[in-house]
């Protein structure tokens, strides 16, 4: 098959779980890592260095580790991952929702990394001022720090969604690579390059990603410059 033949059923099934892996991952850790990024911006507290070492730990740790410590936490045999299944049946072995898993844990630092940078810009003076008028915590953050932030916010949420789009050894390890269940569009790369004449296959895949990611990254800066505009 030529490399510029359509998209087969399968490869378009693929594109689509990419898609929805990519999408769930970002927004559901989305929430995790505001909270992640307020508290790494607040001034030093105890326990601060090991919070940041473990929430990067990702970026430098091989994805297929990551897989395999999920598998140890989320399987079906794990901590976790055991008593979810066993008391409300939930499982995300062998499932889409466990790539989704893989891609937030192996994104979300890019997530905590974007908000937090746009918090530590938030004026301190506007924060103190807001607290000298009483103004609690909560208060604060919610009028003041998370609205002012909401372009770095809106930048890592995306730039989440692009990278958990191209995730591959924790998803693999984790979730397996199971044809329209788990394989996404960088398993489907791989299947088609093990493949004997897959080649074609695999580069309309390959190019596909490329146009996928490099699409999030530049709505990500589009989104951002506007939030920015709009608060100025």
């Amino acid at each position: 098959m030529s490399i510029w033949a359509p998209l087969t059923p399968e490869e378009w099934q693929a594109a689509r779980l990419s898609l929805q892996v990519a999408s769930v991952a970002a927004l559901v850790s989305a929430p995790f890592a505001v909270a992640a990024a307020y508290a790494l911006s607040r001034p030093a507290f105890f326990g601060k260095t090991v919070l940041d070492a473990l929430i990067h730990a990702p970026l430098v740790l091989p994805p297929v580790v990551i897989g395999y410590l999920l598998l140890l936490t989320f399987g079906v045999k794990g901590a976790v991952g055991g008593w979810l299944y066993e008391t409300f049946g939930v499982r995300f072995i062998f499932n889409w929702t466990g790539a989704a898993l893989a891609a937030g844990v192996v994104s979300f630092p890019l997530q905590v990394r974007a908000i937090r940078l746009a918090m530590e810009a938030v004026d301190p003076r506007v924060v103190a001022a807001a607290e000298s008028l009483g103004a609690g915590p909560v208060d604060r953050f919610f009028t003041i720090v998370l609205p002012l932030a909401l372009p770095g916010v809106a930048a890592g949420v995306i730039t989440g969604f692009a990278a958990g789009l191209g995730e591959f050894g924790a998803v693999i390890t984790f979730a397996s690579n199971i044809p329209g269940e788990t394989r996404t569009l960088p398993l489907a790369i791989y299947t088609s390059l093990q493949t004997p004449g897959g080649e074609a296959a695999a580069a309309r895949l390959a190019a596909l990603s490329i146009a996928l990611a490099i699409g999030g990254l530049a709505v990500a800066e589009v989104v951002a410059r506007r939030l920015r505009a709009r608060l100025a």
